[in-house]
């Protein structure tokens, strides 16, 4: 990471397609200070609600459609001083630039390797997760590289699968965990808790790391 004066928070952006829930969220966080870091720049794959919320934070935002070349990438990124790039929402495939990897990451809506790939996003992860009679999902926190859901994985967060749930409710409950995993991931990679060297990360609190190779395959009882 850039070294910076004291006081100068780590600089990030934030990348994204649709409602901007995850940005809303870390913008709060970087707000109170719980998020040791600023929010510097927005990347929008589309016109979507995400950029309203940038605009109302006065945070620079820009659309740039389609697949992003590496090249522009870089540029951007390295205009603005940008330290980490968090993938929160964003569908489209990316190319990291060869200087900035390592320092994007992505938050998956299951505990991953099981239920990623290209297609798997949104509703389609929940409603394999409840197709697949799965008793715990979660979410994943994961170094990008150039496979869909590939990276090293940073940290995960599980919560249960109900009998009763919908790929509504169980969307909802994942979210609940990605609102922690998201900050906690960023906190460790920007202040040196974590590198691709060392294991995923165990988060202390209701939801404990589950190792997806463990989680029970059976039908929900």
């Amino acid at each position: 990471m850039t070294t910076r004066p004291p006081g100068d928070h780590p600089r990030l952006c934030v990348m994204i397609s649709g409602s901007g829930r995850s940005l809303a969220n870390l913008t709060r966080l970087a707000a109170s200070g719980s998020l040791r870091a600023r929010i510097a720049l927005v990347i929008a794959s589309r016109q979507c609600p995400g950029l309203a919320h940038a605009a109302a934070h006065g945070v620079h935002a820009q659309v740039i459609p389609g697949q992003i070349p590496a090249e522009e990438l870089a540029r951007t990124l390295d205009a603005h001083a940008i330290d980490l790039t968090v993938l929160a929402g964003y569908l489209r495939y990316l190319h990291v630039p060869a200087s900035h990897a390592g320092r994007v990451i992505n938050i998956h809506p299951a505990l991953l390797p099981d239920f990623g790939g290209p297609g798997m996003h949104g509703r389609r992860v929940h409603e394999a997760v409840l197709a697949a009679g799965r008793h715990v999902s979660g979410c994943t926190v994961h170094v990008v590289d150039d496979q869909y859901d590939h990276g090293p994985v940073v940290l995960q967060r599980a919560c249960a699968v109900l009998a009763s749930d919908t790929p509504e409710s169980l969307a909802d409950r994942v979210f609940a965990q990605e609102l922690l995993a998201l900050p906690e991931a960023i906190d460790a990679l920007l202040h040196a808790r974590w590198t691709p060297a060392r294991p995923p990360i165990r988060p202390q609190g209701d939801a404990a790391f589950i190792d997806p190779s463990h989680t029970p395959r059976g039908s929900r009882s």
